[in-house]
C-alpha cells in the first residue's frame, strides 16, 4: 500500500511512513551515477564557482522538453565559451556574442534570446563580479522577493545589452505568480551541496529554497505523495492541464519542510529519477 499523504482540502502533517519513504528514495536515487540524464551533468563539468553559475543559469534556462534534447542544447549553448565560461563571456564584445549564438535555436529559444541572455550575464559579471553577488544585492531575507529582484535585474541588464530585452517566458518572475520552475532549479543547483548539487553559492541557506515543479514532480506530488490534490479538485491550488502556479509550489515546499526543515528541496532530484531515468528496482517507489 502506498504511504498516504494529505489529500484534497486536508492540512499537511508529518507522517513517519512518509519520512522513511523519502529517506529511502534519497539514499537509492540521489547518487552521482544517476546524474547522467540531467542538465546538471553539463554544469558539473566545470569546477570554478563563477563557471558553474554561468553554466547553471544557461542550462536551467534551457531546461524544458526531453532531457536528451535539453542536454544537447546546453552543450551547444555553452560551446562558444570553452573551458572557462565566465572569463570567456566577460571578455567578449557585442559582435562576438552575436556571432557566437547567431544560429542557436532550441524550441522557443531563438538566436536573439540566447544573445540577450548572454549579454545580461556578461553585464552581471562586469558589474557585480558574479551572479551570486547580483542575487545578494536584492536579498532582503525573503526568498520570493530576492528571486524577483534577481529576475528584474537580469531583465534590466538584458535590455541594456539588447533593447528588445529577454522574453518573459524564458525567465519568469515569481512575483507574477509563476511557479518559476527553471529559476528555482537554478537556485537549487547553486545553493544546495551534496553528491548531486554543487552548491557554489555559500551565502544563502538551503532552508530558503522552493521546490522546482516540473511535470515529474507535479505527478509525484499529486499521485504518489498526495501533497497536491487530484486535478479535478485542484483549481484553488493552481494545478491544471497547463501546469502549476507559485501557490502550489509553495504548498509542496511546506510539505517537504516537514521532513527536511533545513533543506526542503533535498528530495527533488531523487523523486524525479524514476520518471526521467528509470533503473531496475525504481518501480517500487511508485514515482513515474
Amino acid at each position: 500500500m502506498r504511504n498516504r499523504g494529505p489529500v484534497d482540502g486536508e492540512s499537511l502533517s508529518y507522517s513517519p511512513d512518509m519520512a522513511c519513504f523519502l529517506e529511502e528514495i534519497y539514499t537509492v536515487c540521489n547518487r552521482f551515477e544517476r546524474l547522467e540524464l540531467d542538465p546538471l551533468a553539463v554544469v558539473r563539468r566545470y569546477t570554478a564557482p563563477e563557471d558553474i553559475e554561468v553554466a547553471g543559469l544557461v542550462c536551467s534556462t534551457l531546461a524544458f522538453g526531453s532531457v536528451e534534447l535539453i542536454m544537447r542544447a546546453c552543450e551547444t549553448a555553452l560551446g562558444p565559451l570553452g573551458a572557462h565560461p565566465a572569463d570567456a563571456l566577460r571578455r567578449m564584445e557585442p559582435d562576438d556574442i552575436s556571432r557566437a549564438w547567431g544560429s542557436f535555436q532550441y524550441r522557443f529559444c531563438f538566436p536573439q534570446d540566447m544573445i540577450t541572455l548572454m549579454g545580461a550575464i556578461q553585464k552581471t559579471l562586469r558589474g557585480y563580479g558574479n551572479l551570486e553577488a547580483l542575487f545578494l544585492n536584492g536579498d532582503n531575507g525573503e526568498i520570493l522577493e530576492a528571486a524577483s529582484a534577481f529576475v528584474r535585474n537580469l531583465r534590466r541588464f538584458a535590455r541594456e545589452a539588447v533593447p528588445s530585452g529577454l522574453r518573459r517566458n524564458l525567465l519568469p518572475d515569481p512575483a507574477d505568480g509563476s511557479a518559476s520552475k527553471r529559476l528555482f532549479l537554478f537556485f537549487r543547483w547553486m545553493i544546495r551541496r551534496d553528491e548531486i548539487d554543487p552548491g557554489c553559492w555559500r551565502s544563502i541557506d538551503a532552508s530558503r529554497l522552493i521546490v522546482p515543479m516540473d511535470t515529474h514532480m507535479i505527478r509525484t506530488c499529486t499521485e504518489r505523495l498526495r501533497f497536491l490534490p487530484e486535478r479535478k479538485a485542484a483549481a484553488g491550488l493552481g494545478v491544471s492541464t497547463s501546469g502549476i502556479n507559485l501557490r502550489a509550489a509553495l504548498r509542496v515546499t511546506e510539505a517537504f519542510r516537514l521532513y527536511a526543515p533545513e533543506d526542503p528541496v533535498k528530495y527533488d532530484f531523487a523523486l524525479t529519477r524514476p520518471g526521467i531515468d528509470p533503473r531496475p528496482g525504481d518501480e517500487r517507489f511508485g514515482c513515474l
